[in-house]
């Protein structure tokens, strides 16, 4: 049979042959650091016979899809150790996630586990990661798979076999436990070199707040010890950046149980970080052609019926309520709305593109243990705009918006990366015409050809409506956050049946791009908090500055300076108490304010300032219009 590699290379092996035996092939050192390999877009175990002819790629630790199949088998093997420590322990799904895995439990009658109990089940991982142990893959059919777990008594496990009458279904073994799974793992536990557990969590059964309560344990693992201690260090990086520890401390915003969970109220400091924020992007929007608009906050049923975001994501929409004879939703997207701005009136090809831009608001209901600051909310705000173009017009429009995205993350001094999201062979997920989406994703893909990016392509990660380029940035500790998209669309303009007359006097559909850089306020500000550890850039932060006078006598001089900042522009804050001076510098630099500007006699009488910057301390007396100059210089974006 012919196998083909990514490189475009083809050779010929015998049917049955192995991916780890191909990899063996290639390199000893391949075969040894193969975790999986990938068969015509399939996952598949090392040890799994190919039986026809197939593409193929290696998978290692060095790849997402390698990761994912280490956490997956970690979590196999941290229910192993349960199951042996926890005898009657049941298990629910324990899925990997962006950075480890989680598995959901559910203990016998009496018992719990506490953060206390994790080294002991960690310690008895690392005896099982000692037996190396196979994980092997059992083609099994469902009567037997339910005959199985009913043995068991595991109502979780018989649940989900409910759902699997039509599909094929496995077992994975390894050691002592078998479990339920589609797969893929590594080829035995020897390869979890260095498995961690985080944390322990409660969890409702399927998310469901009506069902039972399980104990969610979270882990991670690492095939070296250097890898395990690079994370734990940035995991405690983390925690000292953790955006509701410092919106607390900074009085950025605040979750009141008064006014909601997952509905943040903005305080002073954190709305004008958010305004600033806004501003930034206004300024930007306008130098390319975008006009604002409004909408309400939510709308008639009907429109989003027509959109097809209802019933679509009814799960995730809070419930329509009835006015009146007529029922409307809290708003869960802007783009219909906007497709109404754009149908208010005729519109001629001599008017496209027209490109309309909100910071709207909208509403997703979210479970409340999903629930987490700024970064998993019930109400938020999207930096939306709708491109409507024609055809010659998209690739145009396309670069534009992506240049406008890399300006964007450019100025917070974040990595980005690319990935191309089109859809996959589940039709039911995706809503248009086939030959619609070929088109736009041709169109995407030649984009990002033309402009050199650095891109991947996620298959099955679309958009229901269309293909879109999502961009991944690096932080400063070097976690990656998905944040702005841009999204090519050939399904709404149908369903609103959206025109323009053409230079030919005819009708024709525009076609539309959806396109958010920030992605939600609120999600990028809790990213924002953390990347910078709350030491806000000079032109972004709350405060920028404060004045302190060094005795009460020096308030009137210091007062001044202060209102002439103020007048300029500047966020100030001047502190005329009767303290000592260290200790207002002390408060300063608790706040963050990045510049302290100190008045004392001889710099009242000499036009200067004693200046200190937050982190660096005491930068030496300055003249204040060398200060100003520096401040203007800083005031740039």
């Amino acid at each position: 049979m012919n196998i083909t590699f990514p490189d475009g290379n083809v050779r010929q092996f015998e049917a049955g042959i192995t991916g780890l035996e191909i990899a063996k092939s290639i390199s000893e050192g391949l075969a040894r650091n193969a975790l999986g390999v990938i068969v015509n877009g399939i996952a598949y175990d090392v040890s799994r016979p190919i039986m026809e002819d197939a593409s193929l790629r290696i998978i290692t630790w060095n790849d997402d899809e390698g990761k994912e199949i280490f956490w997956h088998s970690t979590a196999h093997l941290m229910a192993e150790a349960l199951e042996s420590l926890y005898p009657g322990v049941k298990f629910g799904i324990g899925p990997p996630i962006e950075a480890g895995f989680y598995y959901d439990i559910d203990l016998p009658e009496g018992t719990k586990i506490s953060s206390e109990d994790l080294p002991k089940i960690e310690e008895k991982m690392r005896e099982l990661v000692k037996a190396n142990n196979e994980y092997k893959r059992i083609e099994i059919d469902w009567d037997n798979a339910v005959a199985y777990f009913k043995e068991k008594g595991d109502e979780y496990k018989l649940e989900l076999l409910d759902g699997l009458k039509d599909s094929e279904i496995t077992f994975y073994t390894q050691g002592n436990f078998t479990d339920l799974c589609r797969g893929t793992h590594v080829p035995s536990t020897g390869f979890i070199k260095f498995p961690k557990l985080l944390s322990v969590a409660g969890a409702y059964w399927r998310g469901d707040s009506s069902r039972k309560q399980l104990t969610r344990i979270y882990g991670i693992a690492f095939p070296k010890k250097d890898l395990l201690e690079e994370f734990l260090k940035q995991r405690e990086e983390a925690e000292k950046r953790d955006h509701k520890k410092l919106g607390r401390e900074l009085k950025l915003f605040m979750i009141n149980p008064m006014v909601g969970g997952g509905l943040p109220v903005w305080l002073p400091n954190g709305t004008t970080v958010r305004r600033t924020l806004e501003a930034f992007l206004r300024d930007e929007q306008k130098k390319r052609g975008y006009q604002e608009v409004i909408t309400p906050h939510l709308g008639n049923l009907e429109l989003y019926k027509t959109s097809g975001h209802y019933p679509y994501y009814a799960e995730s929409q809070y419930p329509p309520m009835k006015i009146e004879e007529e029922e409307y939703l809290l708003k869960p997207m802007n783009c219909p709305h906007h497709h109404q701005v754009y149908s208010s009136e005729p519109r001629s090809y001599k008017d496209l593109p027209v490109r309309l831009a909100e910071f709207g608001t909208v509403y997703r209901y979210e479970q409340s243990g999903e629930l987490s600051g700024l970064s998993r909310v019930r109400g938020f705000t999207q930096d939306d705009a709708h491109i409507y173009c024609m055809q010659d017009q998209l690739k145009d429009e396309i670069k534009n918006v992506i240049e406008l995205t890399q300006k964007v993350f450019t100025t917070f001094g974040m990595e980005v990366t690319t990935r191309l999201s089109f859809r996959d062979d589940n039709t039911e997920k995706y809503g248009g015409d086939i030959e619609l989406w070929e088109r736009a994703q041709k169109e995407i893909k030649e984009v990002a050809d033309e402009m050199e990016l650095s891109y991947f392509i996620g298959e099955g990660e679309a958009a229901f409506y269309g293909p879109k380029i999502d961009f991944i940035v690096r932080d400063a500790i070097g976690r990656k956050w998905q944040l702005g998209t841009v999204q090519v669309d050939y399904v709404m303009p149908e369903r609103f049946q959206l025109e323009y007359t053409g230079a030919d006097n005819q009708k024709h559909r525009p076609v539309i791009i959806h396109r958010a850089p920030f992605g939600s306020m609120e999600r990028f500000m809790s990213i924002l908090i953390e990347h910078y550890a709350g030491n806000f850039p000079f032109w972004l932060a709350p405060v920028q500055v404060s004045v302190l006078p060094i005795t009460d006598a020096l308030n009137g001089v210091a007062s001044d300076l202060a209102e002439k900042l103020k007048s300029l522009n500047y966020r100030v804050h001047f502190d005329g108490r009767s303290e000592k001076v260290q200790r207002k510098i002390a408060e300063s630099e608790q706040k963050k304010i990045p510049y302290c500007l100190i008045i004392g006699k001889r710099e009242a009488e000499n036009g200067q300032v004693a200046l200190r910057k937050h982190g660096e301390g005491d930068k030496g007396a300055m003249a204040i219009e060398d200060v100003l100059e520096m401040f203007a210089g800083e005031s740039k974006v």
